[in-house]
């Protein structure tokens, strides 16, 4: 028997028992619930889907393992990354790197502005390098430790300085999503860059005022000047700290604008940020310094992470993270989200779900959002940002072709639905990158992160209203034919 075509309930199925595991795992595990339950969540929806596939749907095992494991390997890539830059933060504060920078932080912004600048510095770097992960992973964990120093909410500078990463990152032409989007739509880079104008200067104002606003009304009790002041004590009495101790994060900014590829560069960085321990923290490294006892001072901070027991708690809990180790929770979440996804595309499950979707499309505002609701799904059950550019973007290219739509309509819906949403999905690769190097839950970041939801709202909105919307121009045929016809009847009336 050959396979069979799944129907819109049996596809929903494996969907809605990863969603009863996971809502499950956080009423009994709360914040714990990414630390191993939600991976064998995962596990356990992928084994389901493949039980269902083969049982129900006539599908070869052999097969859905094949594509299952296929979708883990275009992971590995985010895998490798992740691990570096589990070494990279270890190293950036062993070297004094990141404190320095939460030590010029806390003396020069005040917490009013503080979500705003946060969001704003994001968006500067994220612009200039194209990605959000290394900005995040980079700048974003300078600036989650200021915040932290200066009684913020967590979550809060989480959001903001996702809103900014992911408007650098959706707008850069380095970016790698920016330039899969017009590719799978069929339109050229720097005309999916202007037309994403339309929607993303809206949002990205939008998102800037809600900080502004949250800054200036935000009241808390855990500010307190002397205790910031005591902080920037305790970091300038346990760090060499100076205006240069910054430099290795700006050349991994100059290699990423150079369109160095990010896994060289965030290697760079750590051997950069090894390189500043040892000239510039000799009291962290041992004294007397020898290099063997540097070397191992070195790998021992790569592999666990950095911690200092300094007799400040708060200084021990601010730089005490990084490290690969730390890192392996959130590749056990990525590998099993992965084959989760895989297992679903193999079934024909996803498919299914995302053409239910387009069969309720009437206009251009119905495709629209279509194609947005399609990349949410996507990133949900198949948690990968590029699988939800590249999926639902095979699928609506030909409905959008129909319609008389330009490509970039429908290269700006992927952005607006894919690249943005990712990170609010804590088993998505990008939600799971996110809290684990801010070392803040999904689930905590995601109502803050202004710009992320509203990105889709009003790209959904304005398409809706007509606005901002291309069609293409009659096709020269049609044009040469008018001509044609036109010159017929001048001739007969002669």
């Amino acid at each position: 028997m050959g396979m069979k075509q799944p129907s819109l309930f049996l596809s929903l199925l494996p969907l809605m028992f990863l969603m009863a595991l996971l809502a499950l795992n956080v009423a009994l595990f709360a914040d714990d619930a990414s630390s191993g339950p939600n991976q064998l969540a995962l596990l356990l929806s992928a084994a389901f889907a493949f039980l269902l596939g083969h049982f129900a749907l006539n599908v070869d095992y052999k097969d859905m393992e094949r594509r299952a494991l296929h979708s883990v390997i275009l992971a590995m890539q985010a895998i490798v990354i992740l691990l570096v830059v589990g070494v990279l933060i270890g190293l950036w504060i062993l070297s004094g790197i990141v404190p320095t920078m939460i030590y010029f932080g806390i003396k020069l912004i005040h917490p009013s502005v503080f979500p705003l600048v946060a969001c704003i510095a994001c968006s500067i770097v994220s612009l200039a390098i194209g990605s959000s992960w290394s900005t995040i992973g980079t700048v974003g964990v300078a600036l989650i430790g200021i915040g932290k120093t200066l009684g913020i909410s967590e979550a809060l500078v989480a959001g903001s300085i996702i809103s900014g990463a992911y408007f650098g990152d959706k707008m850069s032409p380095l970016s790698d999503t920016t330039n899969l989007a017009p590719a799978v739509a069929g339109t050229d880079l720097f005309t999916h860059i202007r037309h994403m104008f339309y929607t993303t200067i809206p949002a990205y104002s939008l998102t800037l005022a809600g900080f502004l606003g949250m800054g200036l009304f935000f009241t808390s009790n855990n500010y307190d000047p002397a205790f910031v002041n005591e902080v920037g004590t305790a970091i300038s009495n346990h760090f060499n700290v100076a205006w240069y101790m910054p430099l290795p994060a700006l050349i991994v900014i100059f290699l990423a604008a150079r369109r160095v590829p990010a896994l060289p560069a965030l290697m760079a960085g750590a051997f950069l940020g090894a390189g500043a321990a040892v000239l510039f923290q000799p009291q962290l490294i041992g004294e007397p310094l020898t290099w063997g006892g540097a070397y191992a001072v070195l790998i021992r901070t790569a592999h666990s992470g950095f911690s200092i027991d300094s007799g400040n708690g708060m200084l021990d809990a601010l730089f005490e993270q990084g490290g690969m180790l730390n890192m392996l929770p959130t590749v056990l979440l990525i590998i099993t989200a992965m084959l989760f996804g895989g297992a679903m595309e193999a079934t024909g499950m996803l498919p299914r779900i995302a053409a239910a979707i387009l069969s309720f499309v009437r206009g251009t505002g119905s495709l629209v959002g279509a194609t947005i609701s399609s990349s949410i799904v996507c990133n949900v059950a198949a948690p990968d940002q590029y699988i939800s550019i590249v999926l639902p973007g095979r699928m609506f290219r030909h409905a959008y072709e129909q319609r008389g739509l330009e490509p970039r309509n429908l290269s700006r819906a992927l952005e607006d639905g894919g690249t943005v949403t990712s990170v609010l999905v804590p088993w998505n690769t990008c939600g799971a990158y996110a809290s684990s190097v801010l070392h803040v839950s999904a689930t905590a970041y995601a109502p803050f992160c202004l710009f992320n939801w509203l990105s889709p709202i009003i790209s959904t909105a304005m398409a809706g209203l007509g606005i901002g919307i291309k069609y293409m121009p009659p096709a020269p045929e049609q044009h040469t034919r008018t001509n044609t016809n036109e010159h017929e009847q001048i001739a007969r009336r002669s």
